[in-house]
């Protein structure tokens, strides 16, 4: 930053943020100018650097200047984003992000808390609920199943309760006590005492299981009593073992004492293997206590009311809403007006107590972005991260609404976006690259929208202005049999019966919440993973024995430390570090292939363990990142960093892009391949050595995806994946097909969930599923080719896909 007195000062009548020398990741000392009170988007393709201009320096700038003016002491409480690397901008109003990035909620996290609606809804049942004759009204806290004075005692307000079963502490009764029989036991040393401990008290444990009386088998795996026995150990030939005193612990103590209080993940995990989660018998699972379940409002307990879907909860409310004035009357309304934000958004089918880890991150931004609707601010910029994803397109002209009521409210936008129809609608567009990693870091564009037309090296500019050369539509193929999956029962899936066609792409379409991803993650996916690992299947089907392999690929980080990356994740790291080790130099000095780890003890810095950064505590501000000092961030201690390959570092070889690494390795067998699948994917301009916490989940996905296209595939293998192309501009969302409609080529089968509709023209087969969300979803509306369900009545898929189709003539 220069000297702010050196700053020349916005003028106050100036409408405009104006960015000057942006240097944020891969941006070339970027200058723009971009609009106040305005709809800007910010385009590109993944990676070209809209993000490092939106997050890394728009809003990066307006939470330092913020954190500025807070007194030292409370900054120290709030997490700081570091100062971006920016000259200068003027201009800026306050920020707030709506990022895609999940926080790490817990099983009591819900829609409810997110949207803060729970609270709203507890203070009606506080305030105007139905109370029982002669009962003491209750405070809003007592209608929280996470509070002491509202969670049922039984389950803590959980809903749920952990318990073991005969079945499950004994899988196989046939064998017996001295064979095994009770796999919930322990091993080794202690599994033969608690044996030895039964067999002092009497018990047989050389029968069989089934053959041993009730009552025994009952005390034996539930009892808590815990007697202390005198143990006579078998005698061993080979080992002198005396008496010793012997405490009983019957299975069931075990495995909840295991599950509840070890320090050891593995055997918590094992235990796990034998508990049996059901609904809470005391509150049979509604998490509250029995006096909070006594009140109602309109005929329904707070459980009730949370469960059902917002849209439902809604009308519910209406006629409260309606009736004159009071408590009860104010609370309604606003409760309603929430919600009605919600379900404009596409979200009615979700309701209060949804838990808030099985919500997309989608979904958990626009219940940010109503939570913003209704804050009442103003004169604050709101950078949003693909607000259109996983956003079905009949959704997504309610998402262009509430972004106009923002924006009316007196609010700047800055939506960085690849969905064409939310680009058209901006009053402003700023377009980088023109392509991703080094490649890209320009401003091409800044302007309104019809300006980009004139910008030839733009890779959005063809698909915001499609020229009518739209490749022609595919020649379906012909399936080479058929996997029929029958009953499928899964949330709001009841009994469905669904054909996936064999060696075609399929796409799976519907609204949000129709049950897309339910059909195909739990209903397809499992049932054949079931088949393959020999397990009793998920449910009725017919051609499993078609399929021999499963990849699932989905968007989920490949690592969640800094410590995974690109390289590590693919195997290619293992060529480099080979490579290295085969130097002469490497030879002479006896370095094997490990010592080019930054992960293993001997060639990695040992001052920041090979992370490449040290932590820096400050006596009154947040700890911060600082290069190593001893390595200068290079990972590596000096003796590693003096074997070179061609003149390079492994450090140097680490920092290199793919698209540069391919060409330095182009003479190594082992890593040319890995080089090529990550190109194929559109990943070029990643650096190898990337820490997976700076990966979107859409580059994740790709790299699994180039993971799996390098292994040497036997056997008919089915893909599956949950909308591949979010958060992928249309051009990459081309190199990405190309792999998919590959793999299919070669006699696979592909399935994904999709909103593109760019992607279901393509595909070989269509699933739609509706009509709506959540209980109005379930159904599979149309199946067949593309054109063929673009025709089908009470699709909500229909009319965007007849559009796709046209465009692709």
């Amino acid at each position: 930053m220069h000297d702010p007195a050196a700053r020349p000062e916005a003028r106050p009548h100036d409408p405009y943020v104006r960015v000057r020398g942006a240097r944020e990741h891969n941006l070339k000392a970027v200058d723009a100018d971009i609009p106040r009170d305005a709809l800007v988007v910010f385009t590109g393709v993944s990676g070209s650097g809209k993000s490092s201009l939106a997050f890394g320096t728009l809003y990066a700038e307006a939470q330092r200047r913020y954190f500025e003016s807070v007194a030292p002491y409370a900054r120290r409480l709030i997490h700081q984003v570091g100062a971006p690397k920016v000259e200068e901008i003027s201009g800026l109003p306050p920020a707030v992000a709506l990022e895609q990035r999940r926080s790490t909620p817990t099983s009591r996290s819900s829609l409810g808390t997110v949207t803060t609606l729970s609270n709203s809804l507890r203070m009606l049942f506080s305030r105007a609920g139905s109370y029982p004759e002669g009962a003491v009204r209750l405070d809003s806290d007592a209608f929280s199943p996470n509070t002491a004075a509202g969670a049922c005692p039984a389950c803590h307000g959980l809903g749920r309760v952990h318990e073991v079963t005969e079945e499950s502490l004994v899988p196989d009764p046939s064998l017996s006590v001295r064979d095994g029989a009770i796999a919930a036991w322990p091993g080794a040393w202690q599994g033969k005492n608690l044996r030895d401990i039964l067999d002092t008290l009497g018990y047989d444990v050389d029968r069989p299981w089934r053959d041993l009386p009730r009552e025994d088998r009952d005390w034996i795996l539930f009892t808590d009593e815990q007697p202390v026995v005198t143990v006579h150990p078998v005698r061993e030939a080979d080992r002198i073992q005396r008496p010793y005193q012997g405490t009983y612990m019957s299975a069931r103590r075990y495995v909840l004492h295991t599950f509840a209080d070890s320090k050891s993940a593995a055997l918590r995990a094992r235990a796990e293997r034998h508990l049996v989660s059901r609904d809470c018998p005391v509150c049979a699972g509604r998490r509250l206590r029995p006096e909070a379940l006594a009140v109602t409002f309109a005929g329904h307990d707070i459980a009730a009311l949370a469960a059902l879907p917002l849209a439902a909860l809604a009308r519910t409310l209406r006629p409260a809403a309606r009736a004159g004035e009071g408590a009860a009357t104010a609370l309604a309304r606003d409760l309603v007006a929430r919600i009605e934000v919600l379900t404009e958004l596409g979200l009615g089918y979700l309701s209060v107590d949804r838990p808030t880890p099985t919500l997309s991150s989608g979904e958990l931004q626009r219940l940010r972005l109503a939570t913003q609707l209704r804050s009442g601010l103003f004169g604050v910029v709101y950078v949003l991260d693909e607000p259109s994803a996983g956003l079905h397109p009949a959704d997504s002209a309610a998402l262009l609404t509430v972004l106009d009521r923002l924006k009316a409210a007196g609010n700047s936008l800055f939506v960085v976006e690849h969905h064409m129809d939310v680009v058209r609608r901006a009053d402003w567009i700023v377009d980088v690259g023109p392509e991703a990693g080094e490649h890209g870091g320009r401003v091409l564009y800044s302007g309104p929208v019809a300006g980009l037309a004139d910008v030839a090296e733009s890779a959005t500019r063809r698909f915001v202005f499609p020229d009518g050369a739209a490749p022609a539509a595919r020649t379906p193929r012909e399936p080479s049999g058929v996997l029929r999956l029958r009953g499928v029962t899964r949330h709001n899936l009841r009994g469905l019966d669904v054909d996936f066609p064999l060696g075609v792409f399929t796409a799976v379409t519907g609204v949000s919440g129709s049950g897309k991803s339910t059909l195909v993650g739990q209903g397809l996916a499992d049932t054949v993973a079931a088949h393959l690992d020999g397990g009793e299947p998920v449910g009725k089907a017919d051609g499993l024995e078609a399929v021999h392999r499963l990849v699932k690929v989905d968007q989920k980080p490949i690592g969640r430390t800094p410590r995974s990356n690109l390289a590590t994740y693919t195997g290619l790291f293992d060529a480099v570090r080979k490579l290295f080790a085969a130097t002469d130099e490497a030879r002479a000095r006896g370095y094997g292939a490990g010592r080019f780890s930054f992960n293993v003890v001997g060639g990695r810095c040992e001052v920041c363990q090979g992370e490449g950064f040290v932590a820096v505590e400050l006596m009154f501000l947040p700890g911060t990142y600082a290069p190593c000092t001893a390595c200068g961030g290079a990972r590596y201690n000096p003796e590693t960093l003096e074997v070179t390959h061609r003149g390079r570092t492994i450090a140097e070889v680490l920092d290199m892009t793919v698209d540069a690494a391919a060409g330095f390795l182009s003479d190594v067998p082992a890593a040319r391949r890995s080089l090529r699948t990550l190109q194929d994917v559109g990943l070029g301009y990643l650096r190898l050595g990337q820490p997976a916490t700076e990966l979107s989940g859409g580059e994740a996905q790709r790299i699994k995806l180039a993971a799996e296209l390098q292994r040497t595939r036997r056997g008919h293998t089915l893909y599956v994946l949950d909308e591949p192309t979010t958060g992928l501009h249309p051009a990459d969302t081309e190199v990405l097909l190309r792999q998919l409609h590959g793999l299919v080529d070669a006699g696979n089968t592909v399935v994904v969930v999709e909103h593109d509709m760019a992607v279901v023209a393509g595909a070989d087969h269509v699933i739609d599923l509706g009509p709506g969300g959540g209980e109005e979803g379930g159904r599979v509306m149309a199946a067949g080719g593309p054109r063929e369900v673009a025709r089908a009545a009470g699709s909500a898929t229909a009319p965007y896909l007849a559009e796709a189709l046209g465009r692709a003539r």
